[in-house]
């Protein structure tokens, strides 16, 4: 199959799948906590709004509780299937994952996704645990149901642990990033091992953590190159190697996001970023998962 992503900057995993190098997010603001087969009807507006402003790269899980809506979009959408990369992953069925991925598939309206992740570890009692799940990963690549195969909030241990009986190591390892979560040497793990980093809530320093000593230089340079502050941020993650995982509810902010693909930030400024984001710490997601000043 020929994958054609026109105009839109990727990345290519180990694998040799191209990854659109910024995807709309159906969780956070649009995670189900009830109802999780109702229509969520604002979400297929904004899912059609971003695809008609040229996203490609939508991303789902199964316990979002969204995977009905993207599959309507992409029904409608009228385009075809390899100019769309659809990412999906398994966490609650965590225990048969070959069903998992069959009932994602029948909501996705698809018959692969080019992604597939084990959303966490936390499931896992044992490394035992994550090699059996990962060997069932391996099962649903060779059945042709996902093109490429990864892990979302591991850290380096639970990878190490996988790949001590995988048959193919994880293509991509999706995870909280953003300059007041930097991961110390978990990116740099990343790049030895040849997976691929991609990121969620680079937003967090603007929307979550605000007062903190990224304020005033955020501030600045949006004013400089006259973008929004959530710009810079996706700038940066995409500058330090990231696939980036963004949304909203709002068109308008959709469509300024997607500036962040042709902009620049000079290495220098990348840097201060850095600088200045590690004197403050903070993790939006799996917060009981990890201790309070944990840095990985």
């Amino acid at each position: 199959m020929t994958f054609n992503m026109k105009n839109v900057p990727t990345v290519k995993l180990s694998d040799g799948t191209n990854v659109p190098l910024l995807g709309y997010g159906s969780g956070t603001a649009w995670y189900k906590k009830a109802q999780p087969d109702s229509i969520d009807h604002q979400l297929l507006e904004s899912i059609k709004a971003a695809i008609r402003l040229g996203y490609r790269h939508l991303d789902g899980a199964e316990v979002y509780g969204t995977e009905l809506e993207l599959g309507l979009v992409i029904k409608e959408s009228g385009l075809k299937r390899e100019d769309l990369f659809a990412t999906t992953k398994v966490i609650a069925s965590i225990a048969d994952i070959p069903g998992a991925i069959n009932m994602s598939l029948q909501k996705l309206q698809l018959s692969y996704v080019d992604l597939y992740l084990i959303h966490s570890p936390f499931f896992a009692k044992s490394n035992g645990d994550l090699q059996e799940a990962w060997a069932a990963m391996e099962q649903v690549k060779a059945a042709g149901k996902a093109r490429s195969i990864g892990v979302s909030n591991f850290l380096e241990g639970h990878i190490e642990a996988i790949m001590r009986t995988a048959t193919m190591h994880p293509s991509i390892n999706q995870i909280e990033f953003h300059p007041y979560l930097q991961h110390g040497t978990l990116l740099q793990f990343h790049r030895n091992k040849g997976i691929a980093t991609a990121n969620y809530g680079p937003l967090t320093p603007i929307n979550r953590a605000r007062g903190g000593p990224l304020d005033q230089m955020l501030s600045g340079l949006a004013k400089k190159y006259a973008v929004d502050e959530g710009e810079i941020l996706l700038r940066w993650a995409m500058n330090c190697g990231a696939v980036t995982i963004t949304t909203s509810s709002k068109e308008s902010r959709l469509s300024s996001y997607l500036r962040a693909l042709t902009s620049q930030l000079t290495p220098k400024k990348v840097v201060e970023l850095c600088r200045q984001g590690q004197q403050t710490h903070f993790r939006a997601f799996w917060q009981k998962e990890f201790a309070y000043a944990d840095r990985d």
